[in-house]
């Protein structure tokens, strides 16, 4: 029989790798029927990760199964996906494969159902970014007390019992965005527009604060334009901009704390309004490309590489598969220009 889903992987490779039965991929790869949508592309997506994950799954020795769980804008879940799929052949002896549950938006409930599903089926770790509400970090506390290491990425939940926290140091890096700000507009006129993708993501409220501290002690004059509640999508984004600028025409410069800087600058174009100062958050491929156009004065950046091999690290620590205590190392953040991209950023990107 011809298979509907062609694949050079053993079907219990594909099962390990889906998180369900070698009946079920079975079924799947068979064309049978009998199960869900969902499911059948679950199974394909694990296919598809096995490919882009072939160098690990040829290797023997103890396999860990780590899951990355994310409620991101696409742009910054695929940077991570690729950052951590870049670092896996380089982890050995340890053999490490992942699975990936990525949404944009959702009620928390959907979060929580992922990680609950993670915990009954299994797993040797999970990299998590989520909002830091009281049912995330019970769930994830639930998995760390079933045994599974839970490692928070990019945003804290300090109250899930994870393990460690990787990315950079959040009050720092509001704290070096309004240092920019002020030395860029000097004693120039102007408020500052402030754009976050949601109240309830600890990291970016300790942006916020570290902003708001530096630049109300530099220049308490400047008045602070906030949005937020936009998951970081640009039509969300573009839509609170321009009601924004509308009604704050004093509006000079921008601090990007949750993305959708491609509609943020839309937004101002389409009002005829310049935006002479504009920092942003990390190096996606919208980022680079803005920076490059000379669009944003600077994007504040750290090594989503380092942070993901870091990850991994601590999961095989608490596994005691890699010696050494588990500490959280906060990355160091790089004020990057258009005249100092890093050379290990994808070519791509570049």
């Amino acid at each position: 029989m011809r298979l509907a889903v062609p694949h050079p992987y053993p079907v219990r490779e594909i099962a390990w790798q889906a998180g369900v039965s070698e009946a079920t991929v079975d079924r799947v790869l068979h064309a049978r029927g009998g199960v869900r949508a969902s499911t059948a592309r679950q199974v394909k997506q694990a296919i598809a990760d096995l490919d882009r994950q072939r160098s690990q799954v040829r290797l023997g020795g103890r396999t860990f199964l780590l899951d990355v769980v994310m409620q991101t804008p696409s742009r910054f879940s695929s940077a991570v996906r690729g950052a951590l799929e870049a670092e896996l052949p380089w982890l050995r002896p340890a053999v490490i494969r992942a699975r990936f549950h990525f949404r944009e938006t959702g009620a928390p409930a959907e979060l929580v159902d992922t990680l609950d599903d993670i915990r009954r089926r299994g797993s040797q770790g999970v990299v998590l970014k989520a909002p830091d509400v009281p049912e995330v970090a019970a769930a994830a506390l639930a998995l760390t007390r079933a045994g599974i290491p839970v490692v928070t990425l990019v945003t804290d939940l300090p109250t899930s019992g994870r393990a460690a926290y990787v990315g950079i140091d959040n009050r720092s890096a509001g704290a070096t965005a309004a240092y920019l700000i002020g030395q860029w507009l000097g004693d120039t006129p102007g408020d500052v527009l402030v754009t976050l993708s949601s109240g309830s993501y600890r990291g970016e409220e300790e942006r916020e604060m570290g902003f708001r501290a530096v630049l109300r002690g530099a220049r308490p004059d400047r008045e602070l334009v906030e949005i937020t509640e936009s998951d970081g999508l640009d039509e969300r984004v573009g839509a609170l901009v321009r009601d924004a600028l509308r009604r704050h025409p004093g509006i000079s410069a921008v601090y990007s704390i949750g993305g959708g800087n491609v509609a943020t600058l839309e937004a101002f174009a389409a009002l005829g309004r310049e935006c002479p100062v504009y920092i942003a958050h990390d190096l996606d491929g919208d980022n680079a490309r803005l920076l490059r156009a000379g669009q944003l004065s600077a994007v504040l950046h750290h090594d989503l590489g380092a942070d993901m091999r870091r990850a991994c690290q601590v999961i095989l620590q608490t596994h005691r598969a890699l010696p050494g205590a588990i500490h959280t190392w906060p990355a160091t953040i790089q004020v990057i220009t258009p005249h100092n991209v890093p050379s290990s950023l994808p070519p791509a990107l570049r």
